[in-house]
Formats: structure tokens, sequence, C-alpha cells
């Protein structure tokens, strides 16, 4: 074949790395790796793909559906990682490959089979990552992305959402239980988190499970979040001191109270016994240098309540985080 005719029959795929420059077989319009009829399930591809990589050029936009990839070696030692993105590499078997630092960003992984593969520092921003095996895989430092596939496509597609919404919440629940059995607490802490998001974004938008879920989030991030917790207390104990302002509080025989016949100090100063007050009685410690005054007593009870649920819950989470 001269240079011209390789010249026609080079693949006319075109991505964001440019055009392919493999070529063409068979006269077909794409070459072997973009042609999705072209059978990949033999065990020269893995050979074929592993001989690929070493030539440098980009790895955009493969079609390996159903390959045998078994024991695959993809790991560019002393260069930089091999690219394999945004490729479709649904149910594809990769059992053993050895993917450390390899770029898979965009890729779709979707029921491919990953046991036991080397994983360490992948890039699996934006992957596909529904029903994917990581039995046993090594998931050290990986780039999981700041969303899920699924959770991109709902922004995008409105009309989809909540079955993309249900998509995630399994993709984050396979990829939790797979951390936690690696002791991987803190990666299986973040994506316990997204699951509990996602489930609650499937609820009726108005509903009171979803309004409870919200509160629970936004209280302790679904007990993962101790810190805030803690923001949450602090910002309770702010508001309810410019309640009892507003009320009134018994500072012996002086009722402690917000008046505009007072200068800017004055009011300052009783904000502050108010804020002193509000602290005691979260804490439930009750001094009692002051004391509630007509509906301060409902805002003292309601504080108090929330206030001893606060503390356990604080260190709950806080012993929770320190045991992992």
């Amino acid at each position: 074949m001269n240079q011209v005719q390789k010249t026609e029959r080079q693949c006319s795929f075109f991505g964001k790395y440019g055009r392919c420059k493999d070529v063409a077989e068979s006269g077909s319009q794409l070459c072997f790796w973009h042609d999705p009829d072209v059978d990949k399930t033999g065990d020269e591809v893995k050979t074929r793909l592993e001989k690929r990589a070493g030539t440098g050029l980009p790895m955009e936009g493969f079609i390996l559906r159903k390959a045998n990839l078994d024991n695959v070696n993809l790991v560019n030692h002393g260069g930089k990682p091999y690219q394999l993105v945004n490729c479709d590499l649904s149910r594809a078997s990769f059992c053993n490959g050895h993917f450390y630092r390899v770029d898979l960003s965009g890729s779709r992984l979707l029921k491919a089979n990953l046991s036991n593969a080397n994983l360490h520092r992948a890039n699996l921003d934006g992957c596909n990552l529904l029903g994917v095996n990581l039995n046993n895989s090594l998931l050290d430092h990986v780039n999981w992305g700041d969303k899920l596939y699924q959770e991109r496509e709902a922004a995008a597609n409105p009309e989809n959402a909540m079955a993309l919404f249900e998509e995630a919440e399994e993709s984050a629940r396979n990829i939790r239980r797979h951390c936690e059995n690696l002791g991987m607490m803190r990666v299986a802490g973040h994506f316990y988190y997204q699951e509990r998001v996602f489930h609650r974004l499937q609820m009726p938008k108005y509903s009171r499970q979803r309004l409870l879920s919200y509160l629970v989030d936004k209280i302790s991030g679904y007990g993962e979040s101790p810190l805030r917790v803690v923001l949450f207390s602090m910002v309770l104990i702010v508001f309810c001191s410019f309640l009892y302002l507003i009320t009134g509080v018994h500072s012996g025989d002086m009722v402690v109270r917000f008046s505009q016949n007072q200068d800017l100090f004055q009011n300052f100063r009783y904000w502050l016994d108010c804020l002193y007050f509000s602290v005691v009685t979260f804490t439930t410690l009750g001094y009692g240098d002051l004391t509630p005054l007509g509906l301060s007593r409902i805002v003292a009870a309601c504080e108090a309540f929330t206030g001893s649920f606060s503390l356990a819950l604080f260190v709950v989470l806080f012993v929770k985080k320190m045991i992992r």
C-alpha cells in the first residue's frame, strides 16, 4: 500500500486530540479501534492494545465493548501516563489489569470487570461506573471526579433525572462498599454521603420525607460531618440570643430586653447577656443567674432540647470519625 492509499484509508474518527492516525482496515471508514462492528473479544486484543499504547499516540474513543483484556499492562514507567479517554469499555474484562496513573476519564465502564486490578492514582473522572466490578481492586488515590457521570447527565437531561439519580445512587453504593472492604473509610464516607443525596433527590419534591432528609444533610451531612453539627449549634445559639433579646429575660429584678429608648451600647450589652444565656441554655448548664421571661420560656425549652440532641450527635460523629 503506497502513502496515498494509506492516507485515503485513514480512520475518520476525530476527537479532542485531533484525527486518529491509525489506518482503517478492510476499506472501512474507521480503524480497528474505532469500528464498532469489529469483534474485539479475541485474545490478541490485549497484546495489540499494549503495543498501541507504546506508540504514545492518543487513545481516544476506542470501542472495546466485551473485550478480553485480562492482565493488560498500561503502565508507562517513567513517562507520561497513558490516556485511554472517552472510550467504550462496557462489559470488558480487565481482571488483574495494571492501570497505575492511567487516564480513563470520560470512559464508559458499564458492568466492566476490574476485579484485582491496580487502579492506583488512575483518573476515573466522568466515567460511567454503573455496575462495575471492583472486587479486590487497588483503589488508593483514585480520582473519582467531583461528580458522578449520572449526576452530570441529570443536570443536562432533567426529563430523565429520576432514572439517572437512581443509577447514581447504585454507583455510589457500589464504590462505597468496595472502599469499606479495603478500609478506605474516608472515601467510603464521601460516597455514602453521595448515596444519601441521590436517594433524597428521588423523593417527591415537596414531600415530608425529602424535607427531613434535607435537614439531616444540613445538620450533620448524613452523619459524615461533625463540623456541620458544630456550625449548626453556633447558628442556633446566635439565633436564639436575638429571640431572647426581643422577648426578654430576667436578670434578678431587671429585665434584659431590646429597646429603642436605649442607646446602641446598652442594647449591645444586653445582647451579650442574651448570648450568654443562650449558650448555658443550649448546653443545659442552667446557672440560674438569668431566667426566661414570657415567650422566651418556649424558646429556651426548644433550645435546651435541641442542644441536648446536638451535643450527643456531635460526640457520636466525632467518635465515629476517630475510630476510622
